[in-house]
């Protein structure tokens, strides 16, 4: 997942896309703010009890679908926040009598209607992400290799899909076991190294990392397909296989080349000032 901030009338609501499930998620209280023309901390406080009311009116599936996600507060901190999709803000924006609310329900419908375009055309997609990664400071090579391990992926994901693993909880699961077999380390462990919070980890592998991780999913899948794995029990035994394949040719890769896969490097801002510091250094010693 990453983190964005949409902007709307000069006012920023703080945003989260995930990639996996193509979604967007909107800060709650930070569009109530926007409703009800108030600071966050009154927004909060409007949000608990607009909460209350929705689930004793019969509207428990409204704040249901609210999920937590860690989003950077006013102190710089990354808190858990009540977040929502368009369509379910859209069911929130009505319960709340404003002026604003005719506009941000237009512009949540434009935010459905750029997705759906995206759909319809997923050229548009690659372009966003495209721009995204560029924004990053990574290289067309670089580009090229993430986007193809993420159809590596993808096609590792709709197998799953098709053979009985239907909750998120489960793809975690599985996409953990695969990277802890070919890297040594949890997803969790793997950020920690590169100093991620809620940035996403792809983004910020190096090109051989995204080589490894592209074929531990290949090999999953491959085992998967070749045994039929169905359900959780046959696809963990896949994913332990297909992660130690990439696995056994990591270590061959480091015992040849002498050079580590798994680094603690990342393309955060601090990260890329700190090396372009240390570079122009070492070009005036």
């Amino acid at each position: 997942m990453q983190n964005y901030i949409k902007i709307f009338e000069q006012k920023k609501i703080r945003s989260v896309y995930d990639e996996e499930k193509d979604t967007w998620y909107f800060s709650v209280v930070d569009v109530i703010s926007i409703l009800i023309e108030r600071d966050y901390q009154t927004a909060r406080k409007y949000w608990n009890k607009l909460s209350e009311r929705l689930r004793n009116e019969g509207s428990e599936q409204t704040v249901t679908n609210c999920h937590q996600l860690k989003m950077q507060a006013a102190d710089g901190k990354m808190r858990e926040t009540d977040a929502a999709t368009a369509e379910t803000m859209l069911r929130i924006v009505q319960s709340v009598p404003s002026p604003k609310a005719e506009p941000i329900k237009q512009w949540l419908a434009r935010v459905g209607y750029e997705r759906m375009k995206e759909t319809a055309d997923p050229s548009l997609s690659i372009d966003r992400a495209r721009e995204n990664w560029q924004k990053l400071g990574h290289s067309d090579k670089w580009i090229q290799q993430r986007m193809t391990g993420q159809e590596t992926r993808n096609k590792l994901t709709d197998y799953w899909k098709e053979h009985e693993i239907t909750k998120d909880e489960e793809f975690a699961i599985l996409t953990n076991i695969i990277h802890q077999e070919w890297s040594g380390l949890s997803v969790k462990e793997h950020k920690q190294l590169k100093g991620l919070k809620s940035q996403n980890l792809r983004d910020h592998m190096s090109e051989a990392e995204l080589i490894f991780t592209a074929l531990a999913e290949l090999s999953t899948r491959q085992v998967a397909e070749n045994t039929n794995a169905t359900g959780m029990k046959e696809n963990k035994q896949a994913a332990k296989i297909g992660g130690n394949i990439s696995k056994r040719a990591r270590e061959d890769f480091e015992e040849r080349t002498g050079q580590k896969v798994v680094t603690d490097e990342n393309y955060l801002p601090k990260a890329k000032e700190k090396k372009k510091l240390t570079k122009n250094k070492k070009d005036k010693d």
